[in-house]
């Protein structure tokens, strides 16, 4: 499963909308621009898929849109034999795995992509501890991994997302996005809860908005970067260019 080329920093973040629980709807988020969608195998999540049902959201999407497995401290043999069944190209690990997990799957060819929290560990201070396709970056707040929809500073992730390739996850809507964009600076946004009529049911109509402020608020960076006369477009800094990771600025 091959990495794609580095992110060009004229472009709008990329987008990752999660919890998906039906083909349909996540063809229209396809359709709509998402550039990756998440299947959720974490059973105390209101958002858990079977295996059968991610197999059909799977395979019922493009081969470019990115098909993320989001498990929470489950046993490398299960997340392989899942990725395998269900068509998945990439593993986001949303838990306290350790390092040695992430050098397992990407040893598979399998894109990794591994959550760092603010206010719990794995903390954003043990990111060079890994080295995944990515990383996302949340608060750590609510009872259940992931979906809390809870907001925070996402300016604490700015320096993080100046190092390495970022995706900003945690509270964000289609009224929020452009602003946690221009506070963090991420290769990509996660929105799960923020585009839902209920959990696990996305509003086809948030996800057409999330998608158009997220490509609205890159194009602003671009322009004021220009305008700044910053001779980089965008509002990324030139110390991305010296991450040391195995990942790659085009994350999905």
């Amino acid at each position: 499963m091959k990495k794609g080329g580095r992110h060009d920093p004229a472009s709008h973040p990329r987008v990752k909308v999660c919890g998906l629980t039906l083909a349909d709807e996540a063809i229209a988020c396809a359709e709509l621009g998402a550039d990756a969608i998440g299947l959720v195998f974490y059973p105390p999540s209101p958002r858990l898929v079977s295996r059968y049902r991610a197999r059909e959201i799977s395979w019922s999407l493009p081969e470019k849109v990115w098909k993320v497995g989001v498990f929470v401290d489950a046993p490398l043999s299960e997340m392989m034999e899942i990725a395998r069944f269900c068509g998945l190209n990439c593993i986001q690990l949303h838990g306290t795995e350790a390092p040695e997990m992430v050098e397992a799957l990407e040893s598979a060819d399998i894109r990794v992509i591994k959550t760092l929290f603010v206010r719990k560990r794995p903390f954003l201070s043990e990111a060079l501890s890994y080295r995944p396709t990515a990383y996302l970056i949340e608060s750590g707040g609510g009872n259940v991994p992931g979906g809390a929809g809870l907001s925070w500073k996402w300016s604490d992730a700015r320096e993080l997302a100046e190092r390495v390739p970022c995706i900003l996850a945690g509270g964000l809507s289609p009224e929020n996005v452009g602003e946690a964009i221009h506070e963090a600076g991420p290769a990509a946004v996660d929105v799960s809860s923020g585009v839902e009529s209920e959990p696990g049911r996305k509003d086809i109509d948030k996800v057409r908005a999330f998608i158009n402020a997220v490509r609205r608020e890159g194009a602003e960076g671009i322009f004021l970067a220009a305008a700044e006369g910053s001779g980089e477009p965008g509002r990324r800094s030139h110390r991305q260019q010296e991450f040391p990771l195995t990942g790659s600025w085009r994350i999905f």
